[in-house]
């Protein structure tokens, strides 16, 4: 007997169909993943079990009785928690209070800072990273570090039923590695885990059975060990991917179009040297926190460099002179790793997101031209491979991993001859990742010079012309990607300097 059990499930967001009728059993010490594109329903359904939304239609029962719960901490009350996917985290406040958050310690009515850093720093303990402290405050973390916090936060309630929306998006490989022996223990204790994530092979890995949906529907289930990965995404998409990464060629004598020489900015970049030719795909690997995006923020002025220079197209500029905004009239653009608080603006609408680093394609004699606006959007729209219904429709009413494919585009549509990209196909699906490549394979073959910073090494090895790695603060001298191998890179990594 399921221990949750989802019958005909519906959600609709006025005109648009989220859900259409999900089913879904989730036995006891189970893993299920829920796979899809983006936009298939997989974070509306999880914010239902969370109690976030409220079902249409269908029924839903825990423990064999009737499940509607009235608001996420009902939802957590009844034992069911939920890893997001975006960060749901409070900046101001610190690691242990975000940890036990609903839970704290309370010593003959007072707060009891002591005991809640206590706990916080033995759920901490999972993960093994002395450099986050409870006491440390949430805004001051990196991406990375946020997301392991939003790991231990459900951990913390000790949950009989975790949902975990993509937990993996910004973790680098030791701590999926410990993150995967955390589910391991907690599914030997009799937990059960809803697990979505685009990367298959942690799916095959981790889980014992999937649900795939499509289009707010639930097409195929079972074992996931009895399936293959094309099974799986033809039943994602309705049709066959064959090549996930594109073909690319590339004439090495090409011209340098970027330069960083002695590049510094403590205590995360301790220097970086680099030369980026036109036409090429430069990839940067290295581990969290070890300074490839403060290297690629100072490049683009966003954080102070304290040392360096940088060269654009021949003309030589201090590192620690410049601004954001004349990088962009050099001809440099820049994919932030956080879409949510720097790399979009979520309260406007799609075309105004995809334009406004580049106002000029879509204006006329200083005013805003909303026809060509709306022309230049549905353009990118159609080459990025966007779902929404329209380049007038507010950003924020989109999927995760479609909002994620409005920044690309919007890189795309500003046509800088630089294009620094950090983690460009963050929880981005396997299909639109393949859309994505193609885009940023066309920019490179358009003359363009793209350097990209992954913690995903297949998609580095897939799409790199040269690769460099950064460790301790310091980058690599750079390599052909055939003189690199997943263990050299690895290796390189978690070297000392």
């Amino acid at each position: 007997m399921p221990i949750l059990q989802l019958r005909e499930i519906v959600k609709h967001f006025g005109p648009t169909v989220a859900l259409d009728g999900i089913d879904l059993d989730l036995h006891e010490g189970e893993v299920h993943a829920l796979i899809g594109e983006n936009g298939a329903g997989k974070s509306t359904l999880m914010n239902i079990l969370h109690g976030a939304f409220r079902p249409d239609g269908g029924s839903m029962e825990l423990g064999r009785m009737p499940y509607s719960p009235v608001d996420s901490l009902d939802a957590r009350r009844c034992g069911i928690s939920l890893i997001h996917q975006e960060l749901m985290l409070a900046p101001h406040l610190s690691v242990a209070e975000n940890i036990l958050m609903g839970i704290e310690n309370f010593r003959f009515g007072w707060f009891d800072k002591k005991a809640l850093h206590k706990r916080a720093r033995s759920v901490l303990e999972n993960f093994d990273h002395p450099d986050i402290r409870p006491e440390a405050t949430i805004g001051e973390l990196s991406i990375a570090a946020q997301q392991v916090i939003e790991i231990c936060r459900a951990v913390a309630s000790n949950s009989r039923i975790l949902l975990m929306d993509e937990p993996t998006s910004s973790l680098q490989r030791h701590d999926v590695e410990r993150l995967f022996g955390l589910i391991r223990s907690l599914k030997a204790d009799g937990a059960s885990i809803i697990y979505i994530s685009h990367f298959l092979e942690e799916i095959r890995e981790i889980a014992d059975n999937f649900t795939v949906l499509r289009d707010g529907k639930s097409v195929a289930q079972g074992k996931i060990g009895e399936v293959s990965d094309q099974f799986l995404v033809s039943h994602m998409v309705g049709r066959t991917v064959k090549n996930l990464f594109p073909k690319r060629t590339i004439n090495e004598e090409r011209e340098t179009v970027l330069k960083v020489k002695d590049l510094s900015s403590p205590p995360a970049l301790r220097s970086a040297n680099l030369e980026l030719r036109r036409g090429e795909i430069l990839g940067i690997a290295g581990l969290m926190g070890s300074g490839r995006s403060d290297m690629v923020r100072a490049i683009f002025r966003l954080v102070d460099a304290a040392s360096g220079t940088v060269t654009v197209r021949g003309n030589e500029s201090q590192a620690t002179c410049g601004t954001p905004a004349s990088r962009i009239s050099q001809g440099i653009g820049y994919l932030s790793e956080d879409r949510k608080r720097e790399g979009l603006a979520l309260s406007l609408s799609v075309a105004d997101n995809i334009t406004i680093t580049r106002w000029s394609s879509c204006s006329r004699f200083g005013w805003l031209d909303l026809s060509k606006q709306r022309r230049r959007s549905e353009e990118m729209i159609a080459q990025v491979g966007i779902k929404a219904a329209g380049p007038a429709q507010p950003l924020k009413e989109l999927s995760g991993g479609n909002q994620q494919k409005v920044a690309v585009a919007r890189l795309i549509h500003q046509n800088a001859e630089v294009l620094l990209l950090d983690e460009p196909t963050r929880g981005i699906d396997i299909v639109s990742k393949a859309q994505v490549y193609e885009a940023i394979a066309r920019c490179a073959a358009g003359g363009k010079a793209v350097l990209m910073i992954s913690s995903y090494l297949p998609e580095l090895f897939g799409m790199c012309d040269r690769l460099a790695v950064m460790s301790r603060g310091r980058l690599s001298r750079t390599r052909k990607i055939s003189e690199w191998t997943p263990e050299s890179v690895l290796q390189e990594a978690i070297g000392s300097n």
